[in-house]
């Protein structure tokens, strides 16, 4: 039996020895299942509250293929503590027949799901009251409720009691400065994108140690963000500002503010960095920007409660220049955001995003999958996919041999009984024996994985069905799910402006995917190896053949 191993811990405060530890006990396990391992799947210091973990992501897609049949964690609580999201997992691993074994509650079914789940959750609510009530009476006494402020530095030393003190912030100087120039130059007239670029310029690291951008500077005036409006700065802490709760469609913390009446404010004088004067220039600049015609007309729009359109290449471009991502310039125009936002990069022209598309869709149908390349791709793929088979089919002889050796050595006990042999032990050494045999018996019973082969004719499958999935995003009825296959194809897109005005792409395919499109359910079960697609080719000349290349 194929066995996948979970494993994870929640804190920062935690060691990486954790990990370790749960995955040494479920190797254990394994060995006494008699089971071999397919993969070991771990997420380090992330909450069992949310789904979006890297660890847990890239066991569900393996799950999806068919690489194992059981997966083995500590307790049920490793894979989440999330009521709902349990049942998920519980549902989504049973559709692709995967059990849920632990250490702790054994094999995993509906009562467990509804009972531990609900335990889990419990747990989550109760964590979460004792830690704001912990964090409340920390404010009220004047130190930080957690996160750190850029102007200030985290206090360490320990208290009294030989404990650690927590929450104690002190002024930095140098940034405090920053934090006073930023503010006399907005109440002058400066935008927060101009103060941004020659902060830049001026090459001083912003918080995090990052690149400044506008937004950090300009932030929400109603939810107390961004340096000009963090009230800390003249000595005033605001606390439970703001609640944070999981949007459930997508596992994101999204915010939402809290009534002023639930606000707790403490005075700390001691942390004051920019006088009431300066604050209050600041805040009537603000407010002149506020009332203007144009900022009134935009409000008026209620743009936020429009939904964005999906587009194909939406975090999929990438600047050839700089590396970095592209952003919307305008409504159908985009651009590198290093460029135009940092001023850091020298690609500044911006792109239609209809032609980029156009040209992308031509690349995807037309390029990547070319007979040639495709031909000497399959040979290689075939070769190591059917490597895997050979390795898997040699473990198999390896728990027949097990299983013929210990039928043996059974057969040889049931004589001894037979005759009259009867030792302390022997009925539990029985039994163990059985049931190590059943377990070796499930393992043979299993279907011993086909080899695999590669349509000869793939690549123009491939083309077919990604001609036919670009014909339908015209049609708004199934545009969507269209362009979540699509997307699921291309894995970023390079777009370089060469020295002659020349717009160049280059597009990277994730050929697993590809291959999956042109010929469904032939990787089941395969371990996928490092493998990439590249196609490249002028905008408006897709067809062109600029660069293309396969490898394993």
């Amino acid at each position: 039996m194929r066995i996948a191993i979970y494993a994870r811990f929640s804190s920062t405060m935690q060691s990486e020895a954790s990990i370790e530890d749960q995955t040494r006990l479920c190797l254990e396990q394994v060995e006494r299942l008699g089971g071999s391992v397919a993969g070991t799947f771990s997420d380090m210091a992330l909450s069992g509250a949310s789904m979006h973990r890297p660890g847990l992501e890239s066991l569900m897609k393996q799950a999806e293929r068919g690489a194992f049949e059981m997966v083995l964690t500590e307790a049920l609580d490793r894979l989440s503590r999330d009521q709902a999201d349990v049942a998920t997992l519980f549902k989504r691993l049973n559709f692709y027949g995967v059990r849920i074994v632990t250490l702790s509650e054994g094999e995993i079914n509906e009562l467990h799901v509804g009972l531990k789940g609900t335990m889990n959750q419990l747990f989550l609510k109760d964590l979460a009251n004792k830690t704001r009530r912990g964090l409340r009476g920390r404010v009220e006494t004047g130190r930080s409720g957690g996160g750190k402020s850029y102007g200030y530095d985290v206090v360490r030393r320990l208290g009294d009691d030989g404990e650690m003190v927590t929450g104690e912030r002190t002024i930095n100087d140098r940034e405090a400065q920053i934090i006073r120039k930023i503010f006399r130059e907005f109440s002058e007239g400066h935008s927060p994108e101009a103060i941004a670029r020659k902060l830049n310029t001026d090459q001083v690291p912003g918080p995090r140690g990052r690149m400044w951008r506008d937004t950090a500077i300009r932030g929400h005036r109603a939810r107390g963000t961004g340096i000009l409006n963090n009230e800390l700065y003249i000595g005033r802490m605001i606390w439970n500002r703001l609640r944070y709760i999981k949007d459930p469609s997508t596992g994101k913390r999204v915010s939402r503010q809290n009534p002023e009446s639930e606000w707790v404010i403490t005075d700390v004088p001691e942390l004051r960095i920019v006088d009431d004067a300066l604050w209050a220039a600041v805040k009537r600049r603000q407010g002149e920007i506020d009332n203007s015609p144009r900022v009134q007309g935009i409000k008026k729009s209620r743009f936020w409660e429009r939904r964005r359109k999906t587009h194909l290449l939406t975090g999929l471009l990438h600047c050839g220049c700089c590396g970095g991502g592209f952003a919307a310039v305008g409504r159908d125009y985009v651009a590198c955001s290093s460029a135009r936002k940092l001023h850091t990069c020298e690609q500044t022209k911006s792109f239609k995003r209809g032609v980029l598309e156009a040209a992308v869709l031509d690349l995807l149908k037309d390029r990547l999958m070319q007979p040639d390349a495709v031909a000497e791709f399959v040979t290689a793929f075939t070769k190591e996919a059917n490597g895997q088979r050979n390795a898997q089919e040699a473990d198999r002889q390896h728990v027949q041999k097990d299983r013929d050796t210990l039928a043996e050595k059974l057969d040889g006990l049931y004589d001894a009984v037979a005759n009259g042999l009867r030792t302390d032990g022997l009925l539990q050494r029985l039994e163990q024996m059985e049931a190590d045999l059943r377990t070796l018996d499930e393992v043979l019973e299993a279907p011993a994985p086909p080899p695999v082969r590669l349509h000869p004719n793939l690549s123009e499958h491939y083309r077919s069905k990604v001609r036919a999935l670009s014909e339908t995003l015209s049609d708004p009825e199934v545009r969507t799910a269209a362009l979540d296959i699509i997307r699921g194809l291309i894995e970023r897109v390079i777009v370089t402006v060469d020295a002659d005005g020349q717009v160049l792409l280059e597009l990277h395919g994730a050929i697993t995917a590809m291959i999956e499109a042109a010929q469904p359910g032939v990787l089941n079960g395969v371990d996928h190896c490092s493998v990439k697609v590249v196609a490249g080719g002028d905008v408006g000349q897709a067809r062109t053949n600029k660069k293309i290349a396969l490898s394993v």
